[in-house]
């Protein structure tokens, strides 16, 4: 994570976006623990409140199983309980926070970006985009979200803010071919980066998943190894249904990271850890308001402690 990133204005964002989800979390684990002794039955309703506050089954049991070894027996505070709960949980993040590093050597480097309607991916590829053009690279957009006239207006409003030139065709085009011609000029301009938007498509609807495969296999024609990432983009408030997204978009294509968004409207935060825990997918960012400030590279530690509602 940046330095700017790790600054005060960011993290205090971040505890603000999860205060929903540490309030349910943190709320529960004082009710728990207030003047009591770790045994059987606090465990029990430790992970019941854990899996409760979305972390998941196989999550909530490893933590609970290593608090219980170190602690058994014992009296515990809940700023004890939660203390150890966050170092715990920052150590099952810390190998899937990585943010999302453009290769120089591809030109252009291409980003397809996907994920349901509603999920907050056109957003998302703004901020991406505003991010890369403030790190000095050249950056196209490609509005292959050719289902939404709307889709591609706010692309385009979003591409004049950031200074990047957008790819577009008429509504109902084909998305492969608008993708193709996009990597065609990004190429020949000498790009650094593609950002592809792709139409929200609901992930139980298989005729319009395979439109991503599509897609993929028409880059290929001009580069072999494109997409160099495949971002899944997910809405934060779904809750435990993030985990059956990732399951059906893997099956299309190969997701290379995730980007959970709206965490700020989600008492449902800790579904990030059970994601960390199940898919060992990395997580390249977290999105905690609107504003173009509020995507920024994941950080274990401070999202971890925010959860929990700790001071960093």
């Amino acid at each position: 994570m940046s330095g700017e990133a790790a600054g005060g204005g960011w993290l205090d964002r971040l505890k603000r976006g999860l205060g929903r989800s540490s309030t349910r979390l943190g709320g529960g684990i004082a009710d728990l623990f207030a003047r009591r002794r770790l045994d059987d039955a606090a465990l029990a309703d430790l992970e019941e409140l854990l899996i409760a506050a979305d972390l998941g089954v196989a999550a909530a049991a490893r933590l609970t199983a290593d608090f219980a070894r170190a602690r058994f027996g014992r009296d515990v505070s809940p700023d004890e309980v939660k203390g150890a709960l966050a170092e715990a949980v920052a150590a099952i993040l810390a190998p899937v926070a990585r943010p999302l590093a453009v290769d120089a050597a591809r030109r252009p480097h291409v980003i397809l970006v996907c994920g349901v309607n509603g999920s907050g991916k056109t957003t998302t590829i703004a901020k991406l985009a505003r991010r890369f053009r403030a790190e000095g690279r050249t950056v196209y957009l490609a509005a292959a979200d050719t289902f939404r006239a709307a889709a591609v207006e706010q692309l385009a409003i979003w591409g004049e803010r950031a200074g990047c030139p957008v790819v577009s065709g008429a509504p109902g085009a084909d998305a492969a071919g608008l993708a193709y011609a996009a990597l065609e000029k990004a190429r020949a301009e000498g790009a650094d980066v593609l950002l592809v938007d792709t139409a929200g498509r609901l992930h139980n609807k298989k005729h319009l998943m395979a439109e991503l495969q599509k897609i993929v296999r028409v880059l290929q024609k001009l580069d072999a190894t494109a997409p160099h990432d495949c971002l899944l983009v997910m809405d934060a408030t779904v809750g435990q249904n993030a985990h059956s997204q990732v399951e059906t978009f893997r099956e299309m294509v190969a997701v290379s990271g995730l980007v959970l968004t709206k965490l700020d409207g989600s008492a449902r935060g800790g579904v990030v850890v059970a994601l960390a825990e199940r898919f060992g997918l990395p997580i390249h960012a977290v999105g905690v308001g609107e504003s173009m400030d509020d995507l920024r590279p994941f950080e274990a530690r401070a999202f971890a402690r925010a959860l929990m509602g700790l001071a960093d």
